[in-house]
């Protein structure tokens, strides 16, 4: 499934929660965003391991290979972030 039909699928029934407990939209619109790409990297569908197979041949894909899976380490380690400390998604000034 690609991101955008999860992100599609999602949103509509989880936003409305999400504001009703207060969360800014913004926040929450950043997490959903970096949670899909936590999916398309990490087993069991993870298809953007098949991309990266296909570009670099030499690093093995099955079984899953942990430099493919902890590529999906700094991801989850800002989505911790995020969640700990939610001002660091909205108060940024550009």
């Amino acid at each position: 499934m690609s991101s955008m039909a999860l992100i599609v699928l999602t949103v509509p029934i989880f936003f409305p929660v999400i504001t009703a407990l207060g969360f800014n939209p913004i926040w929450f619109g950043i997490i959903i965003v970096k949670v899909v790409e936590i999916g398309q990297l990490t087993p069991p569908v993870g298809i953007n391991v098949f991309v990266i197979q296909g570009i670099a041949k030499e690093v093995p894909m099955y079984p899953y290979s942990g430099e493919l899976c902890l590529s999906s380490l700094p991801i989850f380690l800002e989505v911790v972030l995020l969640c700990a400390f939610p001002a660091i998604a909205t108060s940024c000034r550009i």
